[in-house]
């Protein structure tokens, strides 16, 4: 039996960025990373594959950011700066995309998210990605 693709829309903070984007496999693949420039962002991202994500409207919005080697590329609304997604150092193939921008989706939906180590990269190091630790969110008993 096929799975049903998990298809998800989302925009930026403003609007004026629309997406759709296939995930990899749902919020399994949820993560943060230590890497300087993401532990700095703190999003926690999802996988989608490179052809997987289609920008629906305001593409002219989207700006991209690379650091260091220039082999991964943030995406980001011009207009509010909210990153959307990236191209990762590890997988050039995939996209990262950040939840937060996923309608309906919120990073505190997730009691525990995996966070990798970014700072002794895959790609410097040799090996898989490896696991540093894990963000818990405990959410406070309900207000009256």
């Amino acid at each position: 039996m096929t799975r049903d693709p998990d298809v998800r829309t989302g925009q930026c903070h403003c609007g004026q960025i629309r997406f759709q984007v296939e995930l990899t496999d749902g919020f399994d693949t949820r993560r943060r990373c230590t890497c300087s420039y993401r532990r700095m962002r703190g999003a926690v991202a999802v996988s989608a594959g490179l052809d997987g994500m289609t920008v629906l409207s305001g593409e002219e919005k989207l700006s991209s950011y690379s650091f260091n080697t220039g082999s991964a590329r943030s995406f980001f609304c011009s207009t509010c700066e909210l990153y959307t997604h990236h191209q990762p150092r590890s997988d050039p193939q995939q996209h990262g995309v950040n939840v937060a921008c996923l309608d309906n989706v919120s990073p505190f939906d997730f009691p525990e998210v995996p966070v990798l180590d970014g700072v002794n990269h895959p790609n410097d190091v040799g090996g898989p990605a490896v696991t540093v630790g894990t963000l818990r969110f405990e959410p406070a008993g309900e207000t009256s």
